[in-house]
């Protein structure tokens, strides 16, 4: 457990940058700080040594060769032995929109290059002392979920397809932003869920779907859309060839199963 008033000096930082000057500069920055440190070129050996040494933080680049560091930084928060080890971005990527995309898939802070090394350390410290007080609340899910690779990698693109089914990615972008390969991450699917990645975000849009019909008013076309179906007679062929029925005899069927169940419950049924 790191002592909170030595926690630099006991932190073990794993520094992930392809910039031998940056990576000079970051070592000799920690290093006066009491901090030890491993190093890592790029997101792939980011990946593989996090999980080898359990390090306290990563520093983390974000463009770099082989895999960049939001693909890695997706593996990271969908592996058990590293979900939980704070990630801050410290990168010359500063725009916005890549800022709030380090944050959303599991990044805890952003820093842009040039940096100031009292603000780097001020950071460091900062979320070294939250991770500590995480370790020591009791864990609440089971340390045995799937961590080998193919589940990791299907974890990490079922994540990002969840916000995007709508407009999801093609297999080879969505690939490259689960640091893999098309091959690879097809074989993965097939493997993990017995599904290839259109047969899964099918499955999830007409899930979706199925969840809008019954809690919501929005018309069938509306949600066609929502759920990214090119038309509403499209959604409605997918649909009743999945479930038997049509979008609007499900909606019904739900609608009335609701009202049964109101009106049991009003009479001292339930």
């Amino acid at each position: 457990m790191l002592n909170s008033r030595s926690l630099l000096t006991d932190a073990h930082v794993l520094i992930v940058d392809d910039q031998p000057d940056e990576l000079r500069l970051l070592i000799e920055i920690l290093r006066g700080a009491g901090c030890r440190i491993s190093v890592a070129f790029d997101g792939s050996q980011a990946y593989q040594r996090a999980q080898a040494i359990s390090p306290d933080l990563i520093l983390m680049d974000v463009r770099m060769p082989r895999m960049d560091g939001f693909a890695a930084c997706r593996l990271l928060a969908e592996t058990p032995a590293t979900r939980a080890i704070p990630i801050i971005f410290l990168t010359a990527a500063g725009g916005l929109d890549e800022r709030l995309e380090g944050l959303h898939i599991g990044g805890v802070d952003y820093v842009t290059k040039p940096f100031e090394p009292a603000e780097v350390l001020a950071r460091i410290r900062v979320h070294l002392a939250r991770a500590d007080r995480f370790r020591q609340a009791p864990a609440d899910s089971p340390a045995s979920d799937a961590s080998d690779g193919d589940a990791v990698i299907v974890r990490a693109a079922m994540r990002h397809l969840s916000e995007r089914l709508s407009a999801p990615p093609t297999v080879d972008q969505l690939a490259r932003l689960v640091g893999t390969n098309e091959k690879r991450l097809s074989h993965a699917f097939r493997e993990t869920l017995g599904q290839t990645v259109f047969e899964y975000v099918r499955s999830e849009r007409l899930r979706v779907a199925q969840r809008l019909l019954a809690g919501t008013a929005l018309s069938i076309a509306n949600i066609a859309e929502e759920i990214g179906f090119s038309s509403a007679a499209n959604f409605a062929t997918a649909f009743r060839e999945r479930f038997g029925v049509t979008p609007s005899v499900y909606r019904d069927e739900q609608r009335a199963r609701g009202a049964a169940d109101s009106g049991g419950a009003s009479l001292g049924l339930a």
